[in-house]
């Protein structure tokens, strides 16, 4: 599903390390069988800011947060990661994270309107950043040097038709953050692909329980759903909870990982996931910002650097799991 405008992470992590492995701004790194590394004990006079709009402890952020730190502490960098705040709440860490003048920062696009003015001033100091996870539509816009993420719309597309080929006719794509365009874009594409009725139901991401029942509810007021993509891991296994509860024989996808999700795709309840690969989103980053900072090098050319889609089903599930429990996938 990745598209040819995109370039490969894998190409691109093989130009980080080998420039890294040189040496980054006249101070060379050790290199050893783990790849290139930092000199023991050797810290570089370079801070990165991440500025998300999760929490960075939870079970999708801290993967990213992890990705972030290993590339810190393989570049020597200092990194800090701050969010749980969406528009105005991110604007302002942003806002506090450019007061400590970073060399680089890193944000995630859920909310783009609401950050313009903090971004505005990121620019104006002229400090670098990089766009991750939402927004890839609007990043160059906005002024970062790239974006790394997936296309919401094309994941989306690549759900739909999954589940299409499933054999559904009506599906149900629950929403768990208002005005989040990434999640919107993600039922967007499954409508475009799934080429039934879709239907999209607003729900409360802190809230599993009243997920759980408003999907009960609404699978018995409805027994025509065939079909129903959960856009976050734990809005996933709530709602698996409400179709259990309702009966429903619905075909469920969900987006993203934890170990819940995995469990029950072994178990057969969720036909699969789809894998944006969140520690890269975490890692190169920073691996980009140390390499613009020594050798003035960008990558994508306007375009995205896509982490996904990937899909784990029952077929591979068990080869990611062992992956998720290092906290690198």
């Amino acid at each position: 599903m990745k598209s040819w405008k995109s370039l490969t992470v894998a190409g691109i992590a093989a130009i980080a390390l080998t420039l890294s492995a040189c040496g980054t701004g006249g101070k060379a790194n050790d290199v050893n069988t783990g790849g290139a590394q930092a000199a023991a004990g050797t810290k570089r006079d370079l801070s990165f800011a991440v500025v998300i709009h999760g929490n960075p402890d939870g079970s999708f952020w801290n993967v990213v947060k992890k990705g972030a730190e290993d590339a810190a502490a393989q570049y020597g960098v200092n990194v800090s990661i701050t969010g749980d705040g969406e528009g105005a709440k991110q604007a302002q860490l942003i806002e506090a994270a450019l007061a400590k003048n970073p060399n680089g920062m890193v944000v995630s696009l859920a909310n783009p309107d609401a950050l313009g003015s903090a971004l505005g001033d990121v620019k104006s100091k002229n400090i670098p950043w990089v766009s991750i996870n939402s927004g890839v539509d609007v990043s160059a816009k906005l002024g970062a040097l790239e974006h790394v993420g997936q296309t919401e719309t094309v994941a989306g597309q690549g759900a739909g038709q999954k589940l299409a080929a499933a054999g559904g006719k009506k599906l149900l794509c629950l929403i768990h953050e208002a005005g989040n365009i990434g999640l919107e874009q993600r039922c967007q594409g499954a409508a475009q692909a799934f080429g039934g009725q879709i239907e999209k139901l607003q729900v409360d991401l802190n809230n599993p329980q009243g997920i759980q029942a408003t999907v009960k509810s609404k699978l018995l007021g409805d027994k025509s759903f065939d079909s129903v993509l959960a856009l976050n891991p734990s809005v996933a296994t709530a709602t698996l909870a409400g179709m259990k509860d309702a009966g429903s024989t619905a075909k469920l996808g969900s987006f993203d990982i934890d170990k819940d999700v995995l469990s029950a795709i072994k178990a057969g309840d969720i036909a699969f996931t789809v894998d944006q690969q969140q520690y890269l989103q975490g890692y190169l980053p920073i691996a980009f910002l140390v390499l613009n900072h020594d050798n003035l090098n960008t990558v994508g050319g306007g375009l995205p650097v896509l982490t996904g889609p990937a899909f784990i089903t029952k077929d591979n599930v068990s080869t990611v799991a062992d992956l998720v429990s290092k906290g690198t996938r």
